[in-house]
């Protein structure tokens, strides 16, 4: 059973989000917070698979509440908000956050996302990845940060730099002329060795690492 936890300060965006979720026989949400503060502590008390937060709330925000969930537990978090903003969407990648979706999301995308980030996955599409990211990276990232990949081996780093560029798991395997199953290891263990949460997180680590450059 996938436990889930919702804020957001709307009651009625809750509840609908609540109902939705609750259908189904593999989701129960187990608790609902209407605001950010509300949020860590429910996710402290619940320990869901997936906090649902919205970015914007009172006393504490989504960015933060996201940060301080994902510093604190193994919970995957999945922003919500009315603006489609790099700015928010960075923000929100680098707080530790596995995806990002807007509250007129389609009920069947909702539940997919669920289980999407709970198979550790993430939301952004290599399509989507490719886009976006690269102009996200391109205001967010000043300059590499020296010695973040020196413990990935050679294959790893290939690896890292196939992420960064939004392919997935069977187009990397087509560029290294590998499998899909020696992929998925590589890709394992870029997320080990860095200390990364999921393929978001690693997208951004290719970029900071200067493995690759934004444009390219």
């Amino acid at each position: 059973m996938i436990r889930v936890v919702i804020a957001d300060d709307q009651e009625l965006v809750r509840a609908g989000f609540a109902m939705i979720l609750s259908a189904q026989p593999d989701i129960e949400v187990v608790a609902e917070a209407p605001d950010g503060a509300a949020a860590v502590q429910a996710v402290a008390e619940h320990t869901p698979d997936v906090a649902l937060l919205d970015i914007r709330m009172p006393l504490l925000d989504g960015i933060e509440a996201a940060r301080r969930i994902c510093a604190a537990s193994a919970t995957r978090v999945i922003m919500l908000t009315t603006f489609d903003s790099d700015e928010y969407v960075y923000d929100a990648l680098r707080a530790g956050a596995s995806g990002f979706l807007l509250k007129d999301v389609r009920r069947d995308d909702l539940v997919h996302a669920v289980r999407v980030v709970v198979a550790g996955q993430s939301l952004l599409a290599p399509a989507v990845t490719r886009t976006l990211i690269d102009d996200v990276l391109r205001r967010g990232v000043s300059r590499p940060v020296p010695g973040l990949v020196d413990r990935l081996t050679e294959r790893e780093r290939e690896t890292l730099v196939q992420l960064g560029r939004g392919l997935s798991n069977a187009e990397i395997a087509a560029a290294m002329f590998v499998s899909e199953h020696t992929v998925k290891t590589h890709v394992s263990n870029v997320l080990s060795k860095l200390g990364l949460r999921d393929r978001v997180q690693a997208v951004i680590a290719a970029y900071e690492s200067g493995l690759i450059t934004a444009g390219e």
